[in-house]
């Protein structure tokens, strides 16, 4: 939160060209811009994510210890889910242009694109967006502690985590070659309708890998 600013001072910043804020890309149809109180030093509580993304590409599952967010959609369209923590159950809001999903404050979430070019709007009430990333929680925490947790091999969990790269942002990887295994997958899974309220079941999306893209980070 801005304490103070001197709106005289001639450093004060009333604008932005968030194209020049790029947080990480994937590809040229995947990447996400960052806005914050680092870029636009008026802003108070609120940044923002500008997130671009192609069909079947993933926001990987994260969640916000600062902030609640609300994601947009201006074109395409995504399917925001997120954990209901009092419910324990996934929640899946399909979203087109002119409709958003709320993600209540350190609610576990993410969002896949069900069109290419799909872009959202993750708005933020803090002036910086913190995240903690599945892939940093699967990656940095100790593989012992892991299976000793929950009773696991530990060289199996090395194996099964070894693809994994902390700071992942959009998946899938690179490197993913399920798709040429022909392995797919078809979970069931509980979808709340967002309009009336009422839980109805149907098979979760069948993800098609796009081809490997190279990953930039900046």
């Amino acid at each position: 939160m801005v304490s103070y600013m001197d709106y005289t001072s001639p450093s004060t910043q009333f604008t932005f060209d968030i194209n020049k804020s790029l947080l990480v890309k994937k590809d040229n149809q995947n990447y996400i811009n960052v806005l914050g109180v680092k870029q636009l030093n008026t802003l108070e509580n609120t940044s923002l994510l500008d997130i671009f993304l192609s069909v079947n590409n993933v926001v990987e599952p994260h969640y916000h210890q600062n902030a609640a967010e609300l994601v947009y959609c201006i074109s395409g369209t995504a399917t925001v889910s997120l954990l209901n923590p009092f419910t324990k159950q996934i929640q899946n809001y399909p979203i087109t242009p002119g409709q958003v999903a709320n993600v209540p404050q350190g609610w576990w979430h993410y969002e896949v694109a069900t069109l290419d070019d799909t872009h959202l709007l993750a708005i933020f009430n803090a002036p910086t967006p913190e995240v903690i990333l599945g892939s940093d929680i699967l990656k940095l925490t100790p593989p012992d502690i892991m299976a000793h947790t929950y009773c696991m091999d530990e060289n199996q969990w090395k194996k099964a985590i070894a693809p994994v790269k902390p700071a992942t942002f959009i998946g899938p990887p690179a490197n993913c070659n399920r798709a040429s295994e022909g392995v797919t997958h078809q979970y069931p899974q509980q979808y709340i309708n967002h309009y009336e309220n009422q839980m109805y079941t149907t098979p979760a999306y069948n993800y098609q890998i796009p081809p490997n893209p190279q990953y930039y980070f900046y």
